[in-house]
């Protein structure tokens, strides 16, 4: 998981997800908000492609799912589900890219809470997910750094699909690849090149791991972090090669 900023809605769009709210507030009871809610979701068309459009644009890669990083983006998921406060359920902020497995088969309608009643699963477009989880790069398993992040590893299965912890293995063998041939370019004056090598380091699926691999580049502890990999250490501080990867700010 990855920060991620959230994309404006046309006022067109907004107001539509409005009146829809407006429906469901409407209901006189809970379980009457719950089937409204349920029954204007099953027949969302006039809103539904902005909300794709929207999501798609802010998904890492190539549509990738907001949770897992792997998967397509297929589904539009209510990160507070519907079942549980329906009067979120036309809340763009409450909405988020899954793909399939994570929407259907891990997460469903799970959302843990706190003894003190806060939430506990963390929201990618509301705050950073490094904050909570750390990713062990050489292993492509995830070490929870709070209660929360170790609800995100439990409800998506971060470190028990293993196709999943392979892939980030996978991704970090790629991602030192990238920003090593991307020195080698740069150090032939070879800038097209170096641009497109960035390009296509940030499209792959797994990109957690690239990010990753900056954030803890810069941790007090990165010597030990990146034991053995000295050189791969040297290139992510490298000011230059920051600069070609990493967004300014």
């Amino acid at each position: 998981m990855i920060r991620l900023p959230r994309a404006a809605l046309s006022p067109v769009t907004v107001a539509k997800l409005g009146d829809y709210t407006e429906e469901i507030r409407q209901q006189a009871t809970e379980q009457a908000r719950k089937a409204k809610a349920k029954d204007l979701w099953a027949n969302r068309r006039q809103v539904r492609p902005a909300l794709a459009t929207a999501l798609a644009q802010m998904a890492p890669g190539h549509e990738r799912c907001m949770y897992c990083g792997d998967g397509q983006g297929t589904d539009i998921d209510h990160f507070e589900p519907k079942s549980r406060t329906p009067l979120r359920t036309f809340d763009w902020l409450n909405h988020l890219l899954a793909c399939s497995y994570c929407n259907s088969n891990q997460k469903r309608n799970q959302f843990p809470t706190s003894l003190e009643g806060t939430h506990l699963l963390v929201d990618p477009t509301a705050e950073d997910p490094l904050d909570h989880l750390r990713l062990v790069l050489p292993l492509g398993t995830y070490r929870p750094l709070t209660d929360r992040g170790r609800a995100c590893i439990e409800v998506f299965g971060l470190n028990t699909r293993a196709v999943l912890v392979k892939g980030r293995r996978d991704a970090y063998a790629t991602a030192r690849h990238s920003i090593e041939l991307w020195r080698i370019a740069m150090d032939k004056g070879q800038r097209t090149k170096a641009t497109e090598i960035v390009r296509v380091a940030w499209n792959r699926p797994l990109v957690d791991v690239l990010v990753a691999m900056f954030h803890q580049s810069g941790h007090p502890s990165a010597d030990a972090l990146f034991v053995g990999e000295a050189e791969v250490l040297t290139l992510l501080r490298d000011p230059e090669l920051r600069t070609a990867f990493l967004p300014p700010g």
